[in-house]
């Protein structure tokens, strides 16, 4: 049932507005925008992503103009034609635009598409790219790349048909491809509002370091329309932590739904329930405190000095799983592998240098949100936009004191992850407000919030020194990491950990030595970010790398295949890595020399003249699957008509694995994809599931996908030759039943009239290793600092391609968010405050951004991969800002240390010889 919304008369007579070409009469709000107004109305193909003009994502027609609704009074759209994704075209009858989506894969998560095509929709054939960058500059994405936008644009197909049996290696269209272009598959809030629907308002701590003295709730919970007002009285008094792993012992238990201890700004005070969202944040102004103002430590460095404010002091480490509490020491690692003070003394060369990382945020189009409820059993189900279905349920079962029988976590399409959606941000809040309210409760994240509560990428202050012989084999690896967690250390072992781990690995070297830590700060947290950890570290390795190779006088390239591991090397960090991962394929050494080579072509653009160029190359390896488990029990089920149904606890966010499920069970079951459902991402209807994050969405799902069918496919062998009276081996599983040897054919209603399941499992181990490699040519302008791309090269080893176009989407979205983050983006923070609040002010790369990426495979087929395929969802982002760092360097002369290399630092580097700032460094 939806939400009524009162008619009235508006000055003048009675307000109208057509939209898709039905009358709407019911008047706005005061002060209502177009985007809400719509989604009152159920045009729910109009999204949220910034609510300030910036993204796109609400993109409409008004008189057949592109227009952003969320700015976009709702008043001044009376006795207009609004037009909205689903006006342009139907799902079974798309416009030649959507059409055009559709064909070139031009989307993954999907949630900037519905804005996006509406643009599109309005340009004239043709356009040259500079007039179509500025035509789509008010459309973001965060996930493609532009790429396969543009080629969408341009009417290029890159998708196509695949046969039955034949889907595996075959570029086909996602199974949701046509609802996603006519904006009617569901992202999380796009369901119809229940008339009892309340809404969540969150008051946040004004200090980043504060103590709660008193609250008093009484004016708050007086205004009309307010059920309930929560503070830290009422909130359960049980530690956790919002970072989901398999086993919840993977992060400290540091948190709590609300805290009378303020550790960051914006930190929750006070959580308001009513009837509007208006009415919450009314309410919060309304709530009134007193702050113990507390002293503030806001320098990772400074944190792990004698007498620094203590963070969480007042934990047990034993219990919460700190470190040092006292010393604002989540995790810890010295260890060392040799001798590498002697290693280095008797080295033929020695480079050495300290490199900075920065904040940078998930910026995905959707932001965090959910929507609960009772159901009438009285199970506690909450929908939300999270990698991590089954982790949110087990840790809101643990906070809200539940079994996990009493609540059910379930996940629409996610509009983007990049890691941040594997945390528990808002269903904890939203659980809670549904249980003492017995109501519907919907909470949602705005833009600025994303920017100032959520969890952000570490920082990292990452210091190398390398030593090598005179033919320039390593002899010390030493690494100094300091990861600045915040607040809370959610994923701050498992970053700091994992960071340190392949990007040491990768190198054979006899002396190695690690000195990491991940500390507390009264800064925004830091959390899961793609490549979790791996980006930093490999931007100082890799960095160093070119130094040493500067230093010897060896062509960078040759000294990486010099020292890069190769199949029966062990894994060695600071000691002989026992684990389970494996050489499952190996393809570091195709990947450097297909950029190598790419790079020397001369293919790219010509840079202008006066510029100086260079060329840069950096690599990385990364585990297949995280590691200590990554669980998945899979259901393929197949009814009477021949159609199959995958049952898969995995999210879908942009991340393509719906498509890889597809193909896997298409194939091995001899049918056509069209024939597959997917049934996902709902701890009710489905085996357990790890989640979505690591990467193993293909290798872990996917697998156990593979295994599912390859039962049912013998099974339904089975009974067809049993039926029979024949043999199985002579019996042939088709698209519409099983041939028989006298080629006569049994339906599926012959043969499985009341259908048939089988199931696959895999608990993510023993795990496979792939490579990535990335090469730039760059023209820098020393008068403006500006870095023009030149030529842009990736290798991947993928294993066998599962779905070619979509996996060159994949690696061209990593790219982007890293050059995005490599050279413009940052999360700036002044006294513990953040202050890029807006995407125009944090400056996710808009098209003309993006240079095109030459996306090249190595040829290998991986052991231990469905078919022989590996991940590849977050690796390729890890090399990208070193490739970077080495080409501008091997330009100017002069090395950049800090990211991200934003114009102003490249300029002073040109002109001075380094990037560091005048005068003391501000802290945060």
């Amino acid at each position: 049932m939806s939400r009524s919304i009162e008619s009235r008369p508006v000055e003048g007579g009675t307000f109208e507005v057509r939209v898709n070409g039905s009358s709407v009469t019911t008047t706005p709000t005061p002060g209502q925008c177009l985007r809400t107004y719509l989604r009152d109305h159920d045009r729910l193909d109009v999204k949220k992503g910034c609510d300030a003009g910036d993204c796109g994502a609400c993109t409409v027609l008004v008189d057949g103009d592109p227009t952003h609704a969320c700015v976009f009074p709702a008043v001044r759209a009376a006795g207009r034609e609004v037009t909205t994704a689903s006006g342009l075209g139907t799902p079974d009858d798309l416009h030649p635009v959507q059409r055009r989506f559709v064909d070139a894969a031009g989307f993954q998560c999907g949630f900037c598409t519905a804005g996006m095509v509406v643009t599109a929709s309005t340009l004239p054939e043709g356009l040259a790219h500079d007039d179509l960058c500025r035509s789509m500059k008010g459309n973001l994405c965060r996930c493609t790349g532009y790429r396969s936008v543009r080629d969408a644009l341009a009417g290029r197909a890159n998708v196509g048909e695949a046969a039955a049996g034949e889907a595996f290696g075959a570029s086909v269209a996602a199974p949701a491809a046509c609802r996603v272009v006519a904006g009617q598959e569901p992202f999380t809030l796009d369901l119809e509002a229940p008339a009892d629907l309340l809404h969540v308002a969150v008051l946040g701590s004004p200090h980043p370091h504060a103590r709660i003295t008193s609250i008093d709730t009484s004016r708050a919970e007086a205004l009309a329309g307010v059920h309930l007002v929560l503070t830290h009285h009422d909130a359960p008094d049980v530690l956790y932590s919002t970072g989901r792993h398999q086993s919840r012992l993977d992060d400290p238990d540091d948190t709590r739904l609300l805290d009378p201890v303020l550790r960051f700004a914006g930190q929750r005070v006070a959580v308001v329930v009513a009837e509007t969202v208006a009415t919450a944040q009314e309410a919060c102004r309304l709530v009134d405190v007193e702050y113990e103002v507390l002293p503030a430590v806001l320098d990772p460095d400074a944190a792990r000095r004698p007498g620094a404010p203590l963070v969480h002091g007042d934990k047990d480490p034993v219990v919460s799983r700190i470190a040092e509490p006292t010393r604002n020491v989540v995790a810890q690692l010295h260890d060392e592998h040799g001798d590498v003070e002697a290693a280095l003394a008797s080295a033929h060369a020695v480079v050495s240098g300290t490199w900075q990382t920065s904040r940078v945020s998930h910026a995905q189009l959707e932001t965090h949100g959910g929507r609960g409820w009772l159901a009438d059993d009285g199970t506690l189900v909450v929908r939300t936009s999270t990698q991590v279905p089954f982790l949110v349920r087990d840790e809101l079962a643990h906070v809200l004191s539940l079994p996990r029988e009493r609540v059910r976590v379930l996940a629409a399409r996610v509009g983007g992850g990049f890691g941040g959606k594997q945390e528990m941000l808002v269903e904890d809040v939203i659980g809670l407000a549904v249980l003492r309210t017995g109501r519907p409760v919907q909470y949602e994240l705005s833009r600025e919030d994303q920017f100032t509560i959520v969890p952000c990428r570490h920082p990292m202050r990452v210091g190398v020194t390398l030593g090598a012989d005179a033919d320039g084999h390593l002899t010390a690896l030493e690494l100094d990491v300091l990861s600045d967690t915040g607040a809370y250390g959610n994923h701050a072992v498992g970053v700091m950990f994992h960071g340190c781990h392949e990007s040491v690995a990768q190198y054979r070297c006899p002396n190695k030595r690690v000195d990491a830590e991940a500390v507390y700060t009264h800064q925004l947290p830091s959390g899961a970010f793609r490549g979790y950890g791996l980006g930093q570290v490999m931007f100082g390795i890799e960095s160093a790398m070119d130094d040493l190779a500067a230093e010897l006088g060896m062509d960078p390239v040759e000294l990486r295949r010099r020292n890069a591991v190769v199949p029966g090397d062990p894994f060695v960090v600071t000691a002989l890595e026992e684990d389970d991962l494996e050489y499952g394929s190996y393809g570091l050494d195709q990947c450097l020399d297909l950029v190598d080579e790419a790079l020397a072509s001369g293919r790219g653009e010509v840079a202008p003249e006066g510029w100086p160029t260079g060329r840069g190359v950096a690599m990385a390896m990364i585990a297949t699957i995280p590691p200590r488990g990554h669980f998945t029990d899979v259901a393929v089920a197949v009814d009477a008509d021949g159609r199959y149904t995958v049952s898969v606890g995995t999210a879908e966010f942009g991340n393509g694995t719906t498509t890889v499920h597809v193909q896997l069970a298409a194939t091995e079951l001899a049918t056509t994809p069209d024939r597959v459902r997917v049934r996902q991402s709902d701890t009710a209807t489905s085996g357990y599931d790890t989640g979505a994050y690591g990467s193993a969405g293909s290798v872990v799902a996917g697998k156990a996908v593979h295994v599912a069918a390859e039962r049912l496919h013998a099974e339904l062998l089975t009974l067809a030759a049993r039926s029979a009276g024949v043999a199985r081996g002579h019996c042939t599983l088709e698209r519409d039943g099983v041939r028989l040897p006298d080629g006569s054919l049994l339906t599926f209603r012959e043969v499985v009239p009341d259908g048939l399941s089988a199931e696959g499992t895999h608990d993510g181990t023993p795990r496979s290793v792939a490579f990535n490699v990335h090469g730039f040519r760059v023209a820098v302008d020393p008068a403006s600092g500006e870095v023009r791309v030149l030529q842009s090269v990736h290798a991947a080893d993928a294993g066998v391609v599962i779905n070619p176009e979509q996996l060159r989407g994949q690696v061209e979205g990593g790219v982007a968010q890293a050059i995005g983050s490599a050279l413009q983006e940052e999360v700036v923070v002044e006294d513990g405050h953040v202050v890029t609040r807006t995407f125009r002010s944090y400056r996710v790369p808009q098209m003309a951004d993006v240079p095109t990426t030459e996306v090249l495979f190595a040829d290998t087929h991986d052991e231990l991969g469905p078919r022989g395929a590996k991940s590849m969802s977050e690796a390729p982002y890890n090399p990208v800002a070193p490739a970077l760092a080495n080409a501008i360097t091997d330009a100017l002369g002069a090395r950049p240390r800090t990211l991200p290399m934003s114009r102003d630092r490249v300029w002073r580097l040109a002109q001075t010889g380094s990037d560091a700032p005048p005068g003391p460094a501000r802290q945060g």
